[in-house]
């Protein structure tokens, strides 16, 4: 396995418009991916987000990076570099969400790369790759019920 990219495709029965909102804004990230997050989605805004009780020093807190914000269409993110660094390739990963019209829904194209381009011995590597897979594998439904929960339905 090349441990290089993690790629997904998502139908979601949503607007572009509103998926975009899902995928780059705080109050929906919340609903269906971090416990909590605070961020300014604009190209170099910054923000966090935490997995578990913010409250609590077992919490998870990942910086992030907006590389990309062109709604409705790309939302494109770095995050997992070393704290008091600047997001970068080479130390950071970079998430590239693209959002393409379909029928009266979405195309969701979901990317993670830069796992290779981090440095990390074999072992390390295999496990943040691994680690994420399953990550996104909880995480990207969850994204797209959240979607499908905010279209009215007849």
């Amino acid at each position: 396995m090349e441990h290089g990219s993690i790629e997904r495709e998502l139908r979601i029965d949503a607007s572009p418009e509103v998926v975009y909102e899902v995928v780059s804004s705080p109050e929906h990230l919340r609903e269906w991916w971090p416990d909590e997050a605070e961020l300014d989605p604009v190209p170099g805004g910054t923000g966090t987000i935490t997995f578990g009780d913010p409250a609590s020093p077992d919490a998870k807190v990942e910086h992030l990076t907006v590389v990309e914000a062109d709604p409705p269409r790309r939302f494109a993110f770095r995050w997992i570099y070393d704290r008091g660094a600047s997001a970068a390739p080479g130390n950071s990963l970079l998430v590239t969400i693209d959002l393409v019209p379909s029928g009266g829904g979405t195309l969701l194209r979901f990317k993670e790369t830069g796992f290779r381009e981090r440095g990390w011995e074999a072992a390390v590597l295999e496990q943040a790759y691994a680690d994420h897979v399953r990550g996104w594998d909880h995480f990207l439904p969850r994204l797209v019920a959240r979607a499908d929960s905010l279209v009215a339905r007849p």
